[in-house]
């Protein structure tokens, strides 16, 4: 059963093509009933021509002609029909395989950071690949051969025992005996199988794990470690896969044995009932087409069985991803909020990524429009995770958070993020032209522009010495280029973007002392007249940021301007201290409540 919901489920996603799956059923329900009409003519004719022995000249010509004229009539017809259903359930199954391998992709892309931070890009890739390829390959066996074979054997079969009972009740009685066998060597090797797909799942893993960290594997000499790793899945996916293999040639050999004895039976008994007066030549031929015809149906149910135990692994990890449902999403009145100001508030927002231990606990805080504001604090303490709310890469378990006195839950996703520009710690790059990743958040950008926003981040003389310009591939990551040029790249990419709300999440991190200095400079400049926040660690970067916020174990514990903090003397002079921005130590409170000034 679990298999033929699957199969069901295979069917359902033809989705706007459903018009043309059903004319294609109809297509077989009339290709089935010509196949089962068939031998009832071939029969027939036989039955004709034995009537009219010994003597030709008492063969019923008007009869016969009008027996083989349909006969041949029916024959064209399954050809042309065969043709036309071949044709159609290819173009069906090509069209659908396109919709629906994009329609995965955008489920996957809009599923939140966390489920992608637990599942392997590898594993994605190979469940996006084989079960679309699957799909495929089911639509087209199905409109090709299932279905028919399906009416053939559930329907047509029965028709059977008004013909003749006693070869019906037979055919009937070997096609249960068939079934039964095939249900349980079914059953027998679909829990091996869901195995192999497992290990198979192991190998798209690893390959990626290994190709995405080539320069690690090479430089620590571990290729032979990795191709020993590999070579040792590939002995486990066979410790695996021979037993089902095994089990399916026993299959072949038990419908070769049924092959046999059916028409072995129909035969014997065809004799013995001839011999009875109890039927006829004619009658023993038509049975024995029906045979064959039953014959090439099993073999197909067979083939159809041994398909869904293969396939129902990788239908299966395609259909969880698919029902995985996004944790951030628009509500059904969300509303575009168009151009904003940039008025950024939290309200006692609290969020948990494990619901066991809190990473931001009550945040409350206010962002003017224009104002920058620095978030600091150890790693771990909550920063990342405070901003990531903002641009809803989650949504808080409580609590607001509102941009322009709007609750960013209201809004369409597109639309926030639209208005908020991010430079992450890594510099993210796709395998493609320069032009193209600076594009990202403003396609219609002119060459003008592009030249404009790499001036400001200190990168369009790097961009100028190459041979193909802003043509250039940045290669797989931005690989090609270095970890600085790939972090000035990201932030001309905000730049040109233009958006009134700006994230820097370690923005400079990755830069030399000269460029971080060239970079600071530019930033400065545009992040005039943006709220702007600033996520760093080195507190070098943010002493002139309009307020900071100090973060401990999700919680802000200390909020001011730099100097005004540093003469607190608090968390966030310990940290300024520990980085050597402070001469000597901070006094605690006790002393300066008692008039002695503290040293810096």
């Amino acid at each position: 059963m679990k298999l033929l919901r699957i199969y069901f489920r295979v069917l359902a996603l033809l989705g706007r093509e459903g018009r043309l799956a059903w004319a294609l059923a109809v297509a077989n329900l009339a290709l089935a009933s010509a196949m089962f009409v068939e031998p009832i003519l071939f029969g027939r004719i036989v039955d004709t021509l034995a009537n009219a022995q010994p003597r030709v000249s008492q063969i019923a010509w008007r009869d016969l002609m009008l027996l083989v004229g349909a006969w041949v009539a029916f024959g064209l017809f399954i050809i042309v029909c065969s043709t036309l259903v071949a044709l159609h359930a290819d173009r069906l199954a090509h069209r659908q395989y396109q919709v629906v391998r994009t329609m995965f992709f955008e489920h996957v892309l809009q599923l939140p950071l966390s489920y992608h931070t637990g599942s392997h890009s590898g594993r994605l890739v190979k469940v996006m690949i084989t079960g679309t390829n699957t799909l495929w390959a089911l639509w087209l066996s199905f409109f090709r051969e299932h279905f028919a074979s399906i009416i053939s054997l559930i329907v047509l079969l029965p028709l059977t025992l008004f013909i003749n009972w006693r070869y019906g009740l037979l055919l009937i009685l070997l096609c249960m005996v068939f079934g039964t066998v095939i249900a349980l060597v079914v059953r027998r090797v679909e829990q091996l199988q869901s195995t192999v797909e497992g290990y198979y799942t192991d190998v798209a893993e690893r390959t990626s794990d290994t190709l995405g960290n080539i320069a690690l594997v090479q430089s620590f000499t571990r290729i032979e470690t990795e191709v020993s790793g590999m070579r040792k899945i590939g002995e486990e996916v066979l410790r695996a896969q021979i037993p089902v293999l095994s089990w399916w040639a026993v299959t072949t050999v038990i419908t070769r044995t049924s092959t046999t004895l059916t028409m072995l039976s129909i035969l014997v008994l065809g004799v013995w009932f001839y011999l009875r007066s109890q039927t006829s030549v004619g009658e023993i031929v038509m049975f024995m087409s029906f045979a064959t015809l039953l014959i090439s149906k099993l073999d197909q149910a067979v083939h159809f069985a041994n398909e869904m135990v293969m396939d129902a692994p990788r239908l299966a990890e395609f259909f969880d991803v698919l029902d995985t449902e996004p944790a951030v999403r628009d509500r059904a009145d969300a509303m575009d909020p168009g151009h904003m100001r940039g008025l950024v508030e939290f309200k006692d927002v609290s969020f948990s990524y494990d619901g066991k231990r809190p990473a931001v606990a009550d945040l409350s805080f206010t962002a003017l429009p224009g104002e920058t504001v620095a978030l600091v604090g150890a790693t771990g303490a909550g920063k990342s995770t405070a901003l990531a709310l903002l641009h809803r890469a989650f949504d808080p378990q409580s609590g607001t958070v509102s941009i322009d006195g709007m609750d960013i839950r209201a809004l369409t996703l597109a639309g926030v993020r639209r208005n908020i520009g991010v430079v992450f710690q890594e510099a993210l790059l796709f395998n493609r032209s320069l032009a193209e990743n600076l594009r990202v958040g403003k396609p219609d950008a002119s060459e003008e522009e592009l030249r404009a926003a790499c001036e400001r981040a200190q990168i369009l003389d790097v961009i100028e010495r190459l041979p193909q310009g802003f043509d250039t591939n940045a290669g797989e990551r931005g690989r090609l280029f270095s970890g600085g040029e790939r972090q000035r790249l990201s932030i001309a990419r905000a730049l040109l973007k233009d958006p009134p709300i700006l994230i820097l999440d370690e923005a400079t991190s990755a830069l030399d002392a000269l460029t971080e200095t060239r970079i600071q400079a530019a930033l400065t400049e545009v992040m005039k007249g943006r709220t702007t926040f600033v996520i760093a660690h080195r507190l070098a970067t943010v002493r002139n940021a309009d307020r900071i916020l100090v973060f401990e174990s999700g919680r802000i514990v200390e909020s001011g301007p730099f100097d005004e903090l540093i003469e607190v003397g608090g968390h966030f002079a310990e940290l300024a201290r520990s980085q050597f921005m402070v001469a000597g130590p901070i006094k605690n409170r006790q002393q300066r409540a008692a008039g002695q000034p503290a040293e810096t």
